[in-house]
């Protein structure tokens, strides 16, 4: 469609949609539900915002993580496109305005996290829109089965009962048969397009390696890629620090990032990053969304996720331009144990639970039957000294009380300082007459940002402390004058999780927790991270193992590790499997099974074994290996 291409070229700058986007744009254009399956890098952002600036009215957007949708409304701000976001830790009056502005014509794009949709106040104003299209991002989130399940998710095909004509398009990168189904009945898509882009990344090499010392393997590889562009993936915010330590210690130039970092640090990283000012990046899985580096050579994974579906997205950031391009995950045996505690230990008892949400809210001093809707920073640490609670159970709890539906836990991420003028310009002008000590302050304030005086504006303290010439702490006694004066409404950034109760405090006695939470979500999570145990264990080609997890099946691919290894040796993996079986009629020692089949290289011998003791096929008592 002519109308498609011209928003491209005129916003974007691209002459031409990629593989499957224009289908996709154009179905949604012209009104059809849809379902849209785009893996990592695919372009999922062009298939809603083409359409979504091509039909007449507001485009709403459902996207469940923060740091995506900042990313997002920053990038069309760039290009003239209205947009906002409407996220945790906004104020209620901030979220007043900007629902104001949706309503009445002054937004192209409004973000807004699922919990949010539920608010009266959203839902009394989303009447009186003009609403052109609904997205679901993260459309996998509505399923029990996916890998982030959002029990808000379940809520957003009630928005129908306000606007039944207008499309909705649902967006994910991964999904089973099993969650495309879900996302299909939950949201209620009527006869919806289905676009599935191919899985299957030929270019890449997915190769795991079972090591007696990450630290010593991933300095090895990266001599190898000297000069070339990678990310090292770690699960927490710890292991990024330490591990940037230990590399810059040995002389390697690398960057940090996860979302603790405030977003001009973010910012600056991701740009050094992106102008090859260092080649190495080392983050946790807040860096990814959004990036557009094609020349990723290879994606290490230092820890590993616990889901199939998490480790596809990570490593599918290497290698967008096609060209050969290798992953790798190193671990230790400790660290699959570590992996066995962790998801046995995510649901803790429901009084521990309970306990939590009632010391919570007595630290945050939240009264029963108020707080419905109110956004709290919440420092964990604090809390917990405070009431004698384990940091890690009590982490633990909170995201039961989230899968439960009582509040949202937005972990550790930076919350800028935004601000608002109270007072109109007129009586600005008469505030500074009497106020010079803060007129520069004002003044530049008002020139920086046009709609200060509606809307709130996000505050960039280094910036104004060079143009003002003054340090940081005499900027927050000029804006704390203010604020104080009833001059500016300030929200104050925090690099704190922030907790969203979802309904009033309840009673101590009246909070329930649902059975299916316990259960059916510990099911779950273990049904997934045995599925990725296999995938790191078991000696198969990597990319059939992982792409057969979503339905699909590929080739072998011919250059993992396990490929590589059986190009190498005289037996498959299945015939090692048999073997080896067939010698343990008898109970062996591991010395005993190497002197039995000595034509068989010690590497995979030890490999299978290990598979087979993984898989409870073969016991071993610590001494011996029997069937």
């Amino acid at each position: 469609m002519q109308q498609s291409r011209e928003i491209l070229k005129r916003y974007w700058g691209y002459d031409a949609f990629r593989p499957m986007q224009e289908e996709i744009v154009d179905a949604v254009i012209y009104g059809r539900d849809v379902l849209a399956l785009l893996p990592t890098g695919g372009g999922k952002s062009v298939c809603f915002q083409v359409p979504g600036m091509a039909r007449e009215g507001l485009c709403l957007v459902v996207s469940p993580l923060i740091a995506l949708m900042q990313d997002q409304v920053g990038q069309l701000q760039k290009v003239g496109i209205r947009a906002r976001a409407i996220t945790s830790g906004m104020s209620y009056k901030e979220i007043d305005i900007t629902l104001d502005n949706a309503r009445f014509g002054g937004l192209d794009f409004l973000y807004i996290s699922p919990e949010r949709l539920q608010t009266r106040l959203f839902i009394e104003r989303f009447k009186l829109m003009n609403i052109a299209l609904i997205v679901v991002d993260e459309a996998h989130c509505i399923s029990e089965w996916g890998h982030d399940f959002r029990p808000p998710y379940r809520k957003i095909a009630e928005l129908r009962t306000y606007h039944p004509e207008v499309p909705f398009i649902a967006l994910t990168a991964t999904a089973t048969e099993r969650v495309k189904e879900d996302i299909i009945e939950q949201l209620k898509l009527k006869n919806p397009e289905r676009f599935e882009a191919d899985f299957s990344r030929p270019n890449i090499s997915y190769e795991v390696y079972p090591v007696e010392n990450k630290l010593k393997a991933i300095s090895k590889t990266l001599d190898n890629f000297q000069g070339l562009t990678g990310i090292i993936y770690c699960q927490k915010r710890k292991s990024v620090k330490e591990l940037a330590q230990y590399l810059v210690n040995n002389g390697y130039k690398v960057g940090i990032y996860h979302g603790g970092l405030d977003k001009e640090s973010r910012e600056q990283m991701m740009q050094a990053w992106l102008r090859d000012q260092f080649r190495i990046m080392i983050a946790t899985n807040a860096f990814g969304m959004g990036i557009d580096k094609p020349d990723v050579r290879f994606v290490i994974h230092y820890e590993f996720p616990n889901n199939p579906e998490a480790y596809f997205q990570e490593a599918g950031r290497a290698g967008r331009d096609g060209l050969e391009s290798r992953t790798f995950i190193y671990y230790e045996q400790k660290d699959l144990a570590e992996m066995d505690e962790l998801i046995a230990g995510l649901f803790p008892p429901v009084d521990v639970v309970k306990n939590t949400y009632r010391a919570m809210c007595n630290h945050l001093k939240i009264a029963i039957g108020s707080g419905d809707g109110e956004s709290y920073p919440l420092n964990i640490k604090t809390f917990c000294t405070q009431f004698r609670l384990d940091i890690l159970e009590t982490y633990k709890a909170l995201k039961i009380l989230e899968m439960n539906g009582d509040l949202l836990f937005s972990e550790s991420f930076f919350h800028p300082t935004k601000v608002k003028f109270n007072v109109g310009n007129a009586a600005l002008y008469g505030f500074q007459v009497n106020h010079e000590q803060t007129t520069a302050l004002t003044t530049l304030l008002a020139r920086s940002y046009p709609g200060i005086f509606d809307q709130y504006c996000e505050l960039s303290e280094t910036e104004f402390c060079k143009r003002l010439k003054i340090n940081a702490k005499e900027l927050e006694r000029q804006l704390l004058y203010l604020e104080k004066s009833g001059i500016l409404d300030i929200d104050w950034k925090t690099d704190l999780p922030i907790v969203t109760l979802l309904h009033e405090r309840l009673p101590d006695d009246y909070l329930q927790l649902s059975p299916e939470v316990y259960r059916h979500r510990r099911e779950i999570a273990e049904e997934r991270w045995k599925a990725m145990r296999h995938f790191l264990t078991r000696p198969v080609c990597r990319a059939q193992a992982l792409i057969a997890y979503f339905g699909r099946q590929v080739p072998v691919c011919g250059k993992c590790d396990t490929c590589r290894q059986e190009q190498k040796a005289n037996y498959t993996f299945q015939e090692l499997v048999e073997i080896i079986e067939k010698t343990l009629e008898n109970p062996l020692t591991l010395d005993e099974i190497k002197k039995a089949l000595p034509f068989l290289k010690q590497q995979e011998l030890l490999k299978t074994v290990q598979w087979l003791v993984l898989e409870e096929r073969i016991k071993s008592d610590g001494k011996r290996y029997y069937l």
